[in-house]
């Protein structure tokens, strides 16, 4: 019961007391008495002055009565003091909002649940009032950490638990509405705060069901799951704390996420980590995703050390942003996403590779096996992570990936890669190589360029079909699937899986556009290294059927895409190049390579002979094709690649109809307006310096090659030296065809500058002088060509290793010293 007062000191008692005392009656049971309350708010709305003394007095009688367990007068007490709160808005509120805080402190320092959810109350209510001028000095710490510790409570009572922590996190709610608007005053995006604040959020809500069920942004809970359900409401203050988030203090709000997840253990399983996560992307806004995922990758890093599995949490977790982030603004990361992710697909491989390594007793093995199969898991998320990130990148910036990647992707003997694979060894490295062609290939997938040079420049075409000569079957599938996604602009490869001989190519609904100049330059270009690496790519050793499925699709992508006539007459030769090569078998290739070989060469003659549509030219290969399924159904691809296909002992004593004719395609061609001249001569891969770079065997074995003029060919007068030796270099020397373009360069500007600068009389002394000099050197050779032609003795003679080719009569060769004029 309060203390009461005789009538005589009363009156001599300041107002406002007489009226604070009047509010209170004798049995708290009553409530608060309405009518001295109104009396109250009046005095305190016409005298805004007392409102500082009103405070403090209320302050005093709340805090007697809360030591003295008098829990009724304390909940009158609050109730008044919300009731002036809400009611007087003037700038004398500050002294009183201080008086006010005081109470609800001295609630929420009080040992009784009632008091503390009371005091919450309060201050909830007080955080919904908009203040008229903000109030730089006051600081809530205390209620920070008050807060923080209700929402972990761990009472007896499973209710009261609920309560308390419910009560804890909707006080941390009011202070984050109170605090953030406001830039100038006390903020609460001090780490010290933050690493109190979403812990105990994250803390509750891990609670919740269906953690990571959801796959769009998360559904807003429902007013009557606020309230009952710490879970929902401690994610519904999340959103709001991380929506109200800015660019200076976003990396606050997330960093104590990873202290939590590491603290728990939350990357693995990682659930709930990713749950976090999508919050976090859905919540912010859009322009600062890329802050959240340089975080990730920064984390990444630091547990570079850790268990795979957590690594692998990580990289998933990653993965999740990285797809929300790449429908809005990914900012200046893209590169550093992709350095780290490679990073640590280096680091897994050297990982993997020292456990296989280092293991060496049955237990040692055991764990080496589950390691592998853990860091496989890395691996496999890295791939999917950067797989995602690049194909949801605009054509631009994937290019550049493109790019980055493959200048990461290591070839035996070139020091052009910039990744570190000096700890991986031979093993780690073939695991490096695929890998990265891996996530070369999900970057490229979907890509489609307007031009082939756009999709293939040549810094980037060189490096890729480095790896298709590796001694590796795996890696020549991933570099020729890689030329398929950038090849295939019109979706058609769907429609070419499997090699097959097909019945009618109209039924496939091949879509395709007209040849343009670029495609046409690009193949003048590079044509020929594309055939050379699928002539050499057909006659690997370790081919499986995938690798043949591969190169007939490449060749038939090259057909729809690129061809124009003289393209299609040089993927003819190379076809019968092909099917010359498994009959005759210089490369000691076992039956099966050589059938695989001949089944490939038939398929792809059956498709571009229907694309161009010679009749002649279907004819005959279609009679080829029933000639072989009648008597050698091993040379087609439906029995050649089934399951215990009988194969021949020899090729070699085959009947001729089994075979592509070369001069019956040039007369069925030519009869239909094809220049077949070319058609007549064999094809010969480029020699390049890609052979020893690949680990293989270079297809010419060249030592030196020896120009023999006999001394009896020309007069002795004319001939300088009767042997000349071109060694390796002088012959690179000779075929380096960029240096000749800058001295073609240098030569045309010297022309330009002097007939720009030079007098006009030295021009023409000199135009003079060297027509003179032309007549002269053309009396010489119209006099050497009426003479008789040389005995057969005088010839010239080239040899290439073991070989000796066929000689050309002297008189035939011509004349290089009239180029120059």
């Amino acid at each position: 019961m309060p203390t009461r007062v005789c009538c005589c000191c009363s009156a001599l008692r300041p107002r406002y007391k007489r009226l604070v005392d009047n509010i209170f009656p004798e049995d708290p049971k009553d409530g608060l008495v309405k009518a001295d309350m109104e009396k109250l708010t009046f005095y305190a709305v016409s005298a805004p002055e007392k409102l500082d003394r009103i405070g403090s007095y209320l302050a005093e009688r709340l805090s007697r009565d809360v030591v003295r367990h008098r829990s009724g007068y304390v909940l009158i007490a609050m109730e008044a003091l919300d009731q002036l709160l809400m009611a007087c808005h003037s700038q004398s509120i500050k002294p009183f909002v201080e008086s006010f805080l005081h109470m609800v402190a001295k609630l929420l320092e009080s040992g009784e649940p009632k008091l503390q959810v009371l005091g919450t109350n309060s201050f909830v209510k007080f955080a919904n009032i908009e203040e008229d001028t903000p109030s730089y000095h006051r600081r809530y710490d205390f209620f920070v950490s008050r807060f923080s510790a209700m929402c972990h409570s761990c009472h007896s009572d499973p209710e009261i638990r609920t309560e308390i922590r419910i009560a804890g996190i909707r006080g941390i709610q009011g202070v984050v509405r109170k605090t953030v608007n406001d830039e100038l005053r006390a903020t609460i995006w001090e780490p010290q705060h933050m690493d109190k604040i979403v812990p105990s959020l994250l803390f509750n809500m891990q609670k919740i069901e269906e953690a990571d069920s959801r796959i769009g942004p998360p559904s807003s809970p429902s007013a009557a799951d606020k309230e009952e359900n710490p879970a929902v409401l401690a994610e519904n203050c999340f959103r709001e704390l991380l929506g109200r988030a800015t660019f200076g203090n976003m990396n606050n709000a997330v960093r104590p996420v990873f202290a939590h997840l590491d603290h728990h253990k939350l990357w693995d399983p990682n659930e709930f980590a990713v749950h976090c996560f999508k919050i976090i992307m859905y919540s912010i806004q859009a322009q600062y995703s890329h802050h959240v995922i340089q975080e990730i990758l920064g984390h990444l890093d630091a547990r570079k050390k850790d268990s795979p599995r957590v690594r692998a949490g990580i990289i998933q977790v990653l993965l999740e942003a990285v797809a929300i982030a790449a429908k809005g603004s990914i900012g200046p990361t893209v590169l550093e996403v992709f350095n780290t992710l490679l990073k640590h697909l280096r680091l897994s491989v050297e990982f993997e590779a020292n456990d296989l390594q280092g293991g060496s007793v049955v237990s040692a093995n055991l764990n080496a096996s589950s390691k592998d199969n853990d860091e496989k898991i890395v691996q496999n998320a890295i791939i999917q992570t950067i797989g995602f990130f690049g194909s949801n990148l605009p054509d631009y910036q994937r290019s550049e990936i493109m790019m980055f990647i493959m200048g990461k992707v290591p070839v035996f003997g070139t020091s052009t890669h910039t990744l570190d694979i000096s700890q991986l060894g031979d093993l780690g490295t073939r695991r490096i190589q695929i890998m990265l062609l891996r996530s070369l290939l999900m970057v490229t997938s979907g890509y489609k360029a307007k031009t082939i040079v756009t999709a293939l420049p040549g810094s980037f075409l060189d490096p890729l079909l480095s790896p298709s000569l590796m001694e590796d079957y795996e890696l020549r599938q991933l570099v020729l699937e890689v030329m398929h996604n950038l090849m295939d602009r019109h979706d058609n490869r769907a429609k070419l899986r499997g090699i097959r001989i097909i019945p009618d190519v109209a039924d496939l609904k091949i879509k395709r556009e007209k040849i343009c100049r670029q495609d046409t330059s690009f193949m003048k270009k590079n044509g020929q290294q594309l055939y050379r690496h699928i002539y050499l790519g057909c006659k690997e050793e370790d081919n499986v059927q995938k690798n043949y499925e591969l190169l007939y699709t490449s060749l038939a992508l090259i057909t729809i895409e690129l061809a124009n006539e003289e393209v299609v007459i040089d993927l003819i030769r190379l076809a019968i190049a092909l099917q010359d090569s498994a009959i005759i078998n210089e490369d000691n290739l076992p039956m099966f390579h050589r059938c695989g070989i001949m089944a490939l060469v038939a398929a792809y003659l059956n498709f571009v002979s229907q694309m161009i549509a010679v009749p002649a030219f279907c004819q005959h290969v279609s009679k080829v094709i029933e000639i072989r399924t009648m008597e050698a159904p091993y040379f087609l691809p439906e029995h050649i690649f089934r399951d215990k296909c009988m194969l021949p002992k020899s090729l070699e004593k085959h009947d001729k109809n089994l075979y592509f004719l070369t001069n019956k395609i040039a007369e069925s061609l030519g009869g239909s307006g094809y220049s077949v001249e070319r058609l007549s001569v064999p094809y010969v891969p480029q020699v390049t310096d890609e052979d020893r770079l690949s680990r293989r065997k270079s297809i010419v074995d060249t030592v030196s090659i020896q120009v023999d003029i006999l001394p009896n060919s020309v007069p002795s007068d004319d001939v300088v030296s009767n042997t000349e030796e071109i060694t390796f270099e002088a012959l690179k020397k000779a075929i380096d065809t960029s240096g000749m373009e800058e001295q073609e360069k240098e030569k045309r500007r010297l022309v330009i500058e002097k007939f720009q600068k030079a007098p006009f009389e030295e021009i023409a002394a000199q135009c003079e002088s060297k027509a003179n000099l032309l007549h002269d050197r053309l009396a010489q050779i119209l006099e050497l060509t009426v003479r008789p032609p040389p005995s057969p003795s005088g010839t010239l003679t080239i040899t290439s290793g073991h070989a000796q080719y066929q000689s050309v009569p002297v008189y035939e060769m011509k004349f290089p010293d009239l180029c120059v004029y």
